[in-house]
């Protein structure tokens, strides 16, 4: 018998889903029905693969009310932004689908007499895709739709507080023929079984270091491809010169959105000594005017944190700054809705911070960011890079040529200018150091989903 799990709601604590966890039976079943429709899978014409996955997208996106409310109630984002997350699915899909011919054609050698010579992109043959909660649908469209076109078939396994996430995306891919798309819900244990299958062509994780590391011992041996889309500590810097309007306004949602449950939200801002005091100042007013609350409510603009212990963890961030000498810019008495003991967690700004202290060291994941003063791009740019992390950063400035020779200098997988917290998907999705490895999205990331066969045909005899 299957053991069962439940997904508490962070709205009231209640018991919002009941699944079992699938069986050693469920397991055998799945991979091998993915490695068995691999070979008619891959056989299937590109254009083919294209109509059935833009039909799946289709499907996905009339479903958008559902799935907005459904998020929500699973981990607690506010209505009012729930719905964005089917727009940025689709946004990423359909540019997957578009640039498939392109990205997956055979790459043409120069011309040599007597000779045909090309690079065929081939598919991997199953690849499971392990998804988080925080962006249950735009973390696994990442992979799952490349994939799917690439040739590959689709183990997906969600996280235990997402998992209406896999039924709605089956849901959507059941116009697949059967087994090129399937889902599991997996316990731990069963989950490091699943990647150490001989089955298993390509594993791509998105969660916490730890799971990341997981991964990787579950893999080793086998000889596939890990991609790890890991956790991030990601740094602003605001030069003088900055719009100071626009770099407060699109900040304070860079920290705040999703309860800064991002792996790309902003945590740590660094600020030229010339315009500190008025970002502060703006800073600080603009966070004080979120509503926390009950997030089926339109009105809330901050929901809870997936759950009390992640809360707890933010909060003990907080605490430890403020007794090692930081400020608080935010009165947490002003959102009745902070409660200890609950998911609850008003926004913080912290200022007085150093890189002595983890909540400018460690991933916080939660509405909390520290903002500290420098005096040159030079000390900006050596804070930025003290980190372990390297997923995003971001520089706000009118000039250019400065954004692009400080970003030449830091460490991270994206640099944005006047910009942050966002995914582009012509855009390579990377990390660097403890934010992991490989890529996704863009013509890049289909390399990570196949393999290179090269074809060296001798023509004249």
């Amino acid at each position: 018998m299957a053991s069962s799990f439940k997904t508490i709601s962070p709205i009231d604590g209640g018991v919002f889903v009941e699944r079992d966890h699938a069986s050693e039976r469920d397991i055998a079943r799945a991979i091998g029905a993915a490695a068995g429709a691999g070979a008619a899978w891959r056989r299937t014409p590109l254009a083919a693969r294209a109509e059935l996955c833009s039909a799946a997208v289709d499907s996905f996106v009339a479903m958008k009310d559902g799935i907005a409310e459904e998020i929500t109630r699973q981990m607690g984002r506010p209505i009012r932004s729930s719905p964005g997350e089917v727009g940025g699915f689709e946004e990423r899909a359909r540019h997957m689908i578009a640039i498939a011919g392109d990205s997956l054609a055979d790459i043409a050698i120069a011309p040599k007499d007597g000779f045909t010579r090309f690079i065929r992109h081939e598919p991997l043959g199953v690849v499971f895709v392990i998804a988080p909660w925080n962006y249950p649908f735009l973390t696994a469209v990442n992979s799952i739709v490349p994939a799917l076109m690439a040739g590959n078939t689709v183990i997906l396994k969600h996280s235990v507080q997402t998992p209406l996430a896999a039924e709605r995306l089956a849901q959507a891919f059941q116009g697949l023929p059967a087994g090129v798309f399937q889902y599991l819900h997996l316990n731990h244990a069963d989950t490091e079984r699943v990647i150490a299958s001989g089955d298993i062509g390509f594993v791509a994780f998105t969660g916490s270091e730890r799971g990341g590391v997981m991964v990787e011992k579950a893999a080793a041996g086998r000889f596939i491809g890990v991609g790890l889309e890991l956790g991030g500590k990601d740094p602003a810097y605001v030069r003088a010169d900055a719009d100071i309007g626009h770099a407060i306004e699109n900040l304070c949602d860079g920290a705040y959105f999703n309860s800064g449950q991002s792996c790309c939200g902003v945590e740590r801002i660094y600020v030229h000594a010339d315009v500190y005091d008025d970002f502060v100042e703006g800073f600080a007013a603009l966070a004080s005017a979120y509503r926390l609350g009950d997030p089926m409510d339109p009105e809330t603009t901050l929901g809870p944190m997936v759950n009390t212990a992640a809360a707890d963890y933010a909060r003990g961030h907080i605490e430890q700054a403020l007794a090692a000498g930081a400020r608080a810019l935010i009165d947490p008495g002003s959102f009745p809705a902070d409660r200890a003991g609950t998911p609850y967690l008003a926004p913080q700004a912290l200022i007085d911070v150093d890189h002595s202290m983890a909540v400018m060291k460690d991933e916080t994941f939660g509405p909390v960011a520290g903002i500290m003063k420098v005096k040159s791009d030079e000390d900006a740019i050596s804070l930025m890079n003290d980190s372990a992390f390297g997923l995003t950063a971001s520089v706000w400035t009118r000039d250019e040529d400065a954004a692009l020779a400080i970003g030449g200098r830091v460490e991270t997988g994206t640099w944005f200018m006047n910009r942050c917290d966002y995914l582009d998907p012509a855009l390579a999705w990377t990390g660097v150091k403890d934010s992991g490895r490989g890529c996704t999205l863009s013509d890049i990331g289909y390399g990570h989903l196949t393999r290179p066969k090269s074809f060296h045909l001798r023509t004249r005899l």
